[in-house]
């Protein structure tokens, strides 16, 4: 019974305890190649949050573990990504006031409660946040947080000082100290930018970050390249061995401030990671299930804060890797743990020769995937509403923060959807030579049915919106050519929960047809209907509003009634003969 409880926790282990041995060839060949794309890209993320770059890796190996065991995604990784590092490089440096050490305690701190908050919205079912943050508000976030990362390296590569807090500020500050540049860091700069882009274009199947880091390195380590001025990870104060952060001093003042950005961190990261998981998914023939996610990146998130790691996300560009070279289970991830769990523990010292201006450049080259500038733009032709949410978000980001642009645009994206409900759009119906039901307008075959006025609201009606959609029946009634002696509302689409509010004011609504010797029908729903109105009045006994079950039998009963009372109007006229 418990076993069997632990496994529907699990679903990772799960597939892995039905392993198919066929697999394995496979899931280890997508495994090194997932370790080799993962190291140098860990190293670098580790850079963007501002903690060692040992750091990195701590945040691969037990998180890549735990989303095997609980993750529902085949093909996903987990790992450091872009966003979350800015994300957590934009709350942690204002707090840590460059104290190295306290920058490290508030982003384990950090990573922590974020994976506090996603199990607990897992406990609650609240997977379905997924759609919270939407396309568009997705698209100009990953732009903008592209471009700050891109802006923010700028100094590294080219071995200057941007100590500018934000992207406009570093920008507008760019060009008068381009003289400063540091030939040498430059040139090894644009070394790394060639190898890059060599291995894109005649051998994209290898790990280009992996190759131009290890070449970058080895050129470094011949050359002593230090002692000219070539910043390296061990040049900033990288340490042999596995560093253990020192909690001795640790005041816990700043963590009230963290709380609320790790909300909002484990928002995007859940969303980040189900985006991913899901196309992956849909390629690949299986379903995933959200809930279970949100608790897989809650537990891996706690299991990197637990290993001094920093907060974790869906790699979409490991992710890609590990599909393309054909892995088919979670265990792919364990293999790249383990493959990355045996370079922390040997093979550290060679990482203080790694080139920051390469780790630089590796980052600006990751980034740069992420930006679709054109897609953006082309967002303003298909859907307005959608081109103006995002263009507001990538302002946003860029001018005020990723954070704040991530609250700001969420805002605006919950007013929008609210505009939506407040004022939906609506419809007229009517029918074709068929009978078929359609919106009018559509096309000249569809007329309205003589007598009848079939309205759709496209909202759920609720206590904020009732009041206007009362006064648009009214008001479509009252502006009729001519009046009709039906008024259809299609229930479906509107009646979606009880609302004493809504309940009332139908009644309201009804009581004012009546006095326009109108009479009332609630097409559809008709059982849901029939209990929420017997529950608001049980006396109610009234024939001024009708319930039927869709729009066509309230069309037939319509019919009926009007060919009962042309008979008997006929009748009245007919001689008595009697």
């Amino acid at each position: 019974m418990f076993g069997k409880l632990l496994l529907n926790y699990m679903p990772g282990l799960q597939n892995l305890l039905a392993y198919d041995k066929s697999w394995l060839k496979h899931d280890v060949k997508a495994g090194l190649s997932v370790a080799a794309v993962a190291l140098p890209v860990a190293i670098a993320y580790a850079e963007l949050a501002g903690v060692g770059a040992i750091v990195g890796l701590y945040s691969c190996v037990l998180p890549m573990i735990a989303y095997a065991l609980f993750g529902s995604s085949r093909q996903l990784i987990v790992g450091p990504d872009a966003t979350t590092c800015a994300v957590i490089a934009a709350v942690v440096f204002p707090l840590s006031a460059g104290n190295p050490e306290l920058h490290w305690q508030l982003t384990i701190i950090m990573t922590l409660m974020m994976g506090g908050w996603c199990l607990l919205a897992s406990k609650f079912r609240l997977g379905e946040l997924a759609d919270l943050l939407s396309h568009p508000i997705l698209t100009g976030l990953l732009n903008g947080v592209a471009v700050t990362i891109i802006v923010g390296q700028l100094g590294k590569v080219l071995g200057i000082k941007l100590d500018e807090a934000q992207v406009i500020e570093k920008i507008i500050a760019l060009p008068g100290r381009l003289s400063d540049s540091h030939l040498l860091t430059v040139g090894i700069s644009l070394f790394t930018l060639i190898i890059l882009m060599a291995i894109k274009t005649y051998r994209s199947q290898w790990p280009a970050p992996l190759i131009a880091i290890v070449i970058t390195t080895a050129l470094v380590w011949v050359t002593s390249a230090q002692q000219y001025g070539i910043a390296t990870i061990g040049g900033e104060g990288f340490q042999p061995g596995l560093p253990v952060v020192n909690w001795g001093a640790f005041q816990p003042g700043p963590m009230r401030d963290l709380v609320i950005p790790a909300l909002n961190l484990a928002l995007v990261s859940f969303v980040s990671l189900m985006l991913t998981a899901r196309s992956f998914a849909a390629k690949n023939g299986y379903e995933i299930n959200a809930d279970a996610e949100f608790r897989a990146l809650g537990i891996a998130n706690i299991m990197s804060g637990l290993s001094q790691g920093f907060a974790i996300s869906g790699a979409d560009s490991r992710t890609a890797v590990n599909d393309s070279v054909g892995g088919k289970s979670q265990l792919v991830s364990v293999v790249a743990a383990l493959i990355i769990g045996i370079v922390v523990v040997f093979f550290t010292q060679p990482l203080q020769y790694i080139p920051v201006s390469a780790l630089g450049i590796v980052l600006m080259y990751a980034s740069w995937s992420l930006i679709d500038l054109r897609g953006l733009w082309n967002l303003r032709r298909r859907n307005k509403q959608a081109f103006r949410l995002a263009f507001f978000t990538f302002g946003c980001v860029l001018i005020i923060g990723v954070i704040q642009g991530i609250g700001l645009a969420v805002l605006l994206g919950l007013l929008q959807f609210l505009r939506t409900v407040f004022r939906p759009s609506e419809h007229l119906l009517g029918t074709d030579d068929d009978g078929m039901i359609h919106s009018l307008g559509n096309t000249n075959d569809i007329k309205m049915v003589p007598g009848v006025l079939m309205y759709r609201f496209n909202s759920p009606l609720t206590y904020f919106n009732v009041a206007y959609f009362k006064r648009r029946v009214l008001n479509l009634v009252d502006g009729a050519a001519l009046q009709p002696k039906w008024v259809v509302i299609d229930a479906v689409a509107c009646f979606t929960y009880s609302d004493i509010s809504v309940l009332a004011t139908i009644n309201e609504l009804k009581r004012d047809l009546k006095g326009r010797q109108i009479k009332l029908i609630l097409a559809g729903r008709k059982t849901e209907l029939t209990r929420w109105f017997k529950e608001s009045r049980p006396t109610m006994n009234d024939d001024d509003m009708i319930l039927a079950p869709d729009l066509y039998l309230a069309l037939r009963f319509i019919q009926s009634k009007e060919s009962a009372s042309e008979g008997e109007s006929v009748g009245d006229t007919q001689p008595n003969t009697g």
